[in-house]
């Protein structure tokens, strides 16, 4: 029987709910993603801007995490109406798009999301997002179940946060730590005195725009104090960086006793 296509994500971060405590996943896998959905956070995140996933490899993820309750978020390398057109046809509901710095910019995207006469999708019905043409009425109603997230991680970006956020079509704002880090001269210090000044300034204009607004950072002290503060989603770590720092304090643990035999 056709199934309406609900954004539980975007009702959570839009009606008010509690912070939406998320993971990033880069590892590229399947299975790996199928495993940290089970673990009971809000939303993971699939990355194609700095990790080693194509359209293919996003839709099996895609597949693998369906049956839980973690929300997906995809992140393609770029806004491009391109890739945008096939991570929303492989099913994704909820796009990140990186390094958006202008209002242009974001009404470009704006637009990449939404069927013409409105906007500049690709009309293409038989695809997962439309479970294969199951969905009545998916054409028209497609762009009610899409959340929009644009990027902040620029000076540029920051300056110009008051015009993004107004634009018609971005849903939230997102602020990347790391970039905007770089871009304000503090290349590798996210926790920066001033680089988090910025992120707050991000939060506090996205709201005043009645907007919500994100951010990742893997201190989770820091974690903390966004949640406290009223970031209405967060992510608090990476699957890659928690894999390899476990292992490795493994090996420690394992060494020593080693050394006392």
């Amino acid at each position: 029987m056709p199934t309406e296509i609900v954004n539980h994500f975007k009702a959570a971060i839009l009606g008010g709910q509690p912070s939406q405590i998320g993971l990033w996943s880069c590892l590229a896998d399947p299975a790996a993603a199928e495993m940290l959905s089970t673990t009971g956070f809000d939303w993971m995140l699939l990355d194609a801007e700095h990790a080693p996933n194509d359209v293919r490899r996003l839709m099996a993820q895609l597949q693998s995490t369906s049956a839980g309750p973690t929300q997906i978020v995809v992140r393609p390398p770029e806004g491009s109406a391109v890739w945008i057109k096939q991570v929303l046809d492989i099913g994704a509901l909820n796009l990140l798009i990186p390094m958006v710095d202008t209002p242009a910019q974001a009404a470009q995207i704006a637009r990449a999301v939404q069927f013409p006469p409105a906007g500049t999708r690709g009309v293409a019905s038989q695809t997962r997002a439309g479970r294969w043409g199951d969905v009545p009425d998916y054409l028209s109603g497609a762009r009610s179940g899409i959340c929009l997230i644009t990027q902040i991680e620029s000076r540029t970006a920051v300056d110009n946060v008051d015009a993004i956020a107004a634009v018609d079509g971005v849903d939230a704002l997102f602020v990347g730590p790391m970039d905007l880090a770089a871009s304000l001269g503090y290349l590798g210090a996210p926790s920066a005195h001033e680089v988090v000044e910025a992120v707050e300034h991000v939060a506090s204009r996205a709201h005043a725009a009645g907007k919500p607004v994100g951010v990742l950072t893997v201190d989770e002290r820091q974690a903390a104090r966004y949640v406290e503060s009223g970031f209405d989603f967060v992510a608090v770590g990476m699957d890659t960086m928690l894999l390899r720092r476990e292992a490795a304090a493994l090996r420690r643990r394992f060494a020593r006793e080693s050394a006392r035999t």
